[in-house]
């Protein structure tokens, strides 16, 4: 369930406890970087890994990205407006956990508008839970709606200040 006025995820974790997420509990400064160097599909995917890898939220990258990877394959997750939304369901996480990445340059990504990306958020659930997977895609593409915002983003400096862009 999506609290439109809080943003936050509600759901259930395997413990049967019930947990509120919002995105500042998801996306910390270790999981979000400002300059990808990737200039494909592919290359832009590995290094989102390597953030969530590096930020100990992933145990097996090869099994992460290949879930990814066959996600993209069946249809890519490249939407508009340069925002692209790799994700998966994997074995390789506990929980959902999620980074985003800017890209210096444009990518192309084989989004619905046919435009590059720049702006990438990548989500890994488990592969038993779908509602706080489908409920963060949703909340992620309702965010990233506002042109605002997506300049705000673009243009910042700060990871800090990114991620109080997309809670706020």
């Amino acid at each position: 369930m999506i609290d439109e006025n809080k943003k936050n995820l509600t759901f259930i974790n395997k413990k049967r406890k019930l947990i509120v997420m919002n995105l500042k509990t998801v996306l910390t400064t270790d999981t979000v970087n400002l300059h990808l160097k990737g200039t494909t599909k592919e290359a832009i995917i590995d290094e989102l890994l390597d953030i969530l890898v590096n930020a100990g939220k992933v145990k097996d990258k090869d099994a992460a990205k290949a879930c990814v990877l066959d996600r993209e394959r069946k249809m890519s997750t490249g939407m508009k407006h340069g925002i692209a939304i790799p994700h998966g369901k994997t074995d390789s996480v506990e929980d959902l956990v999620a980074c985003l990445g800017i890209s210096d340059n444009p990518v192309d990504f084989d989004s619905l508008d046919q435009e590059p990306c720049r702006i990438f958020i990548m989500t890994l659930s488990p592969v038993d839970k779908t509602g706080p997977h489908l409920q963060f895609l949703a909340e992620v593409s309702l965010l990233f709606k506002s042109a605002e915002k997506r300049q705000e983003i673009l243009k910042s400096t700060d990871k800090s200040e990114v991620i109080k862009i997309l809670t706020e």
